[in-house]
Formats: structure tokens, sequence, C-alpha cells
């Protein structure tokens, strides 16, 4: 061993100890960060009681989307205002040639005004996770991903298609707090077939809509609409698929989802989750 070899060490030992040091510190920013985007985010939506439901809320609706209420919502039962939604499942980053990596995820809702929060975390590989930031905030929508909660992988939007982009998922979603999909809510829908039927939602200058496939118990099983995506700079078909409902406080929510691009070139599947916690929050 030569006279320079301890102090090498030395010096990658203090290079070590400052790059896992710097890790920690983010990575306890950015849940931080999180923590308060979700908070401010439910602090400033309307927490005031918008009544319970009832048949007359369903006047005009189409015959598909009111069975599906009548089937999913407890006459009486309150308006959801927010909700808190814990899942956990899988991810896949790239094309479908990816493997699957595990992911845990926490999601608010809002629902006057319209919006989510969706932080997650994906296991690239063992013990090297990526923070991920998903959210439509008062009609912005962005997405940010950071590797070891330090080197930034996405950072996109607010801008047009981003934000009618993250209104759409919203939308399609709020089959966890069906109650936002009623027409107080601003929803307008209009019949597609028997079994299917399109809502449309304007928020901010944003406009999404998005078409709900019913059961022949006339539960959503299927949601489709046009998104835009990322990676191709261009909007896609998008799927999402739910099943496994349960009861919850007078609402019967799916508890396993999964979602997916439809371009020409063939599905790419990239979330599926089970819901391991829902909070409905009437005001």
């Amino acid at each position: 061993m030569s006279d320079r070899t301890p102090s090498l060490l030395a010096a990658l030992a203090a290079l070590l100890t400052a790059a896992v040091g710097l890790v920690l510190f983010n990575t306890l920013r950015i849940a931080r960060l999180h923590e308060r985007l979700a908070g401010d985010l439910v602090a400033g939506a309307s927490s005031e009681a918008e009544g319970v439901f009832a048949p007359g809320d369903l006047d005009g609706v189409p015959a598909p989307a009111r069975r599906y209420f009548e089937a999913v919502i407890e006459e009486g039962r309150p308006y959801v205002r927010s909700v808190r939604l814990e899942q956990r499942g899988e991810f896949r980053m790239g094309d479908s040639e990816r493997s699957w990596r595990p992911m845990t995820a926490t999601q608010h809702y809002t629902v006057d005004p319209p919006g989510f929060v969706w932080s997650a975390t994906v296991r690239a590989l063992p013990f090297v996770p990526v923070r991920v930031l998903d959210a439509y905030d008062h009609g912005s929508g962005v997405l940010r991903a950071r590797l070891l909660s330090t080197v930034t992988v996405a950072d996109v939007g607010p801008d047009e298609e981003m934000n009618e982009g993250e209104l759409v998922r919203y939308l399609a979603e709020a089959v966890w707090f069906p109650t936002a999909l009623l027409p107080a809510e601003g929803v307008e829908w209009e019949a597609v077939d028997d079994r299917s039927a399109r809502a449309t939602l304007e928020d901010g200058g944003n406009t999404a809509s998005v078409t709900f496939h019913f059961d022949e118990r006339d539960r959503i099983e299927r949601v489709t609409a046009e998104r835009y995506r990322q990676e191709a700079e261009d909007h896609a078909p998008w799927t999402g698929r739910f099943r496994a409902y349960e009861d919850r406080s007078g609402l019967s929510v799916p508890t396993e989802a999964e979602v997916e691009w439809n371009p020409p070139e063939g599905d790419r599947p990239y979330w599926r989750a089970e819901i391991e916690g829902i909070e409905h929050r009437p005001a």
C-alpha cells in the first residue's frame, strides 16, 4: 500500500458521506414539500357542505349514468368535499419492455375547485427510489420526478396540454368519490350508448371529457379519453380499468385499478395498484 492510499480512502469516504447526506436531506425536503402541497390544496378548497344525494340530483342525467349513480351512492349520502387515498402497486417507466417496479403513493383530492396531489415513491432499483409528484391545482397541472430525491428525471408543466391532461385524470379518478361526478359539481353528461356515457368538466379555462363504460351491475369498469402524453408530446388514447368494488361509507368504489396508453404501436400499461385506504370527507 502506497503512502497515498490512506488519504485517498479518506477522501472517498468523505465524498460518500457527503453524497449520502445530500440524498437524505433531499429526501426529507421533498417529502415535506409534497405534504405542504397536499395541505395547501385541501386548505384552499371549499369545505362548505353541499347537501346530500337525492333522486332529484339526477334530473337530466342520461340513463347509463343515472343507473350508475343509483348503484353506487346511497340516498342521503353527503357530497364529498375532499379525499385521501393510499395506494400500493407497481409502476412501469418507459415502454412496455421495461420491468414493473414497486410503488407506494398517497393522493389527496378536492372537489371545489377540482384538484389532486399524487405523491409516489417508485423503486427503480433496490435502494434507488424515484419520488414523483403529479398534481392539478387551481387549473395548473405538473409532473415532477427525482431520482434519489436529487436528480431530476421529469419536469413538465404547467402548460395548456398538461393542465387539460391532468384535469382528464381528475375526472376519470372521480370514480373513487362519485358524488364529484354529479351535475351539481359542474359535470355535464351525454349518453354514448346504453352502456356508456361521456362526462365533460370545465375548470379554470381547461376542459376535460372522459367516456365512462358501465358493467352489467351499472358500475364503472373502464374509462377512455384522449390525453396529452409527455413522452410523445402529443395526444393519445388512454384507458383506465376498475374492479373489486367495495362499500365505503355510503359509496361503492373500486379497490383495484390499472392504467394504460393505447398508441397505434400497441397498448402500454404503466400503473396498477390496490387501494389500501380511502377517507372521504364531507366538509
